[in-house]
């Protein structure tokens, strides 16, 4: 198996709702999966929002805007991102959801890769 990958994270993430890095990734990936961390490329039009509330699962998030605004919702107040930059992070047991205030390319980053359980 290489232990290298070079790509386009826009390109690379168009089967996998965003998601670069993670368990979820096909096995012929390589190094993409991983059941350690995940990695997303989310690119947002502006007025795009989570309609449902994500559940309060098991992993450690953080998100880092890379251009745009965009603002998370947490369960006991929110982030707003809107200095390429600017992130937020949070841990097991927090809800969220989120609205893209302009176009925005947001990274998020949550480990471990594991199946919710609930």
């Amino acid at each position: 198996m290489t232990t290298w990958t070079t790509g386009n994270a826009a390109e690379d993430t168009r089967d996998t709702r965003g998601w670069l890095v993670g368990h979820f990734v096909h096995p012929s990936k390589g190094v993409r999966r991983s059941g350690d961390i995940e990695v997303k490329w989310g690119v947002h039009a502006a007025g795009e929002k989570r309609e449902q509330w994500a559940p309060d699962d098991r992993r450690t998030a953080l998100v880092i805007l890379v251009s745009g605004h965009f603002l998370v919702q947490l369960g006991d107040g929110s982030a707003d991102l809107a200095e390429p930059g600017d992130y937020v992070m949070w841990g097991p047991g927090t809800g969220h959801s989120w609205t893209a205030v302009d176009d925005s390319v947001v990274m998020t980053v949550r480990w471990p890769s594991t199946v919710e359980q609930r």
